[in-house]
């Protein structure tokens, strides 16, 4: 209980104690809101990157190689582009290869395009397997909007292409069982992958090494 004789702290000193008190609960507050803001902002930032990347970039949709002799002499990727993907510049998209052994880098050549939204009798006939170790060729499958071009192919939605490869001039042919990995690197977004193994045996001519 309070006694007559007790007193309240009162004065300048208890003002000051007060104040000091409600400024520091100011700033804690201040620091508290604005650390919770910039922690959603990145949050935000973050899982729309994220997202992004997931839903840009390039699908490989096959792989096919030709064989001649018992090694594969040609090989053809199919990639079309992501669901959420912006275009794509097929000028600006690498492939990287590699056996066990060699790894090679591929840019695109426009020496080695052909369109062949009209159908083609066969592909592997068809003059876009550069005979350069680094350069990659193209053939259009699919175009409704005829933005994949000669000099300055662009992926848009619904677009399908093949890439093709001249493996006899990179790995000399790829042999049965051998193991192939690689990427497919475009200008922004998700890469597609290759990742397969060479039948043990070439019973014909044209195959599938990769799905999906």
């Amino acid at each position: 209980m309070l006694r007559i004789d007790q007193r309240g702290a009162m004065g300048i000193g208890a003002m000051i104690i007060f104040i000091a008190m409600v400024l520091v609960a100011g700033i804690a507050a201040y620091v508290i809101l604005t650390t919770s803001n910039q922690l959603q902002m990145k949050s935000s930032s973050t899982g729309i990157q994220t997202i992004s990347e997931v839903s840009s970039g390039v699908k490989i949709s096959t792989i096919e190689g030709h064989n001649t002799s018992g090694k594969i002499d040609k090989m053809v990727i199919m990639i079309t582009p992501r669901a959420g993907s912006p275009v794509i510049s097929i000028a600006s998209t690498i492939m990287e290869v590699s056996n066990s052994s060699t790894k090679y880098i591929l840019k695109y050549s426009s020496t080695y395009w052909v369109d062949g939204t009209a159908g083609l009798t066969d592909l592997f006939k068809t003059n876009t397997f550069s005979p350069v170790a680094d350069e990659f060729g193209l053939i259009v499958i699919k175009d409704d909007d005829h933005s994949c071009i000669q000099n300055l192919p662009i992926l848009t939605k619904d677009d399908n292409v093949m890439l093709t490869v001249n493996t006899t001039a990179i790995f000399n042919g790829i042999l049965q069982n051998e193991n192939i990995l690689g990427n497919v690197i475009p200008n922004q977004g998700s890469w597609g992958i290759i990742q397969f193994r060479a039948p043990s045996a070439f019973g014909q001519e044209v195959f599938i090494l990769q799905e999906g």
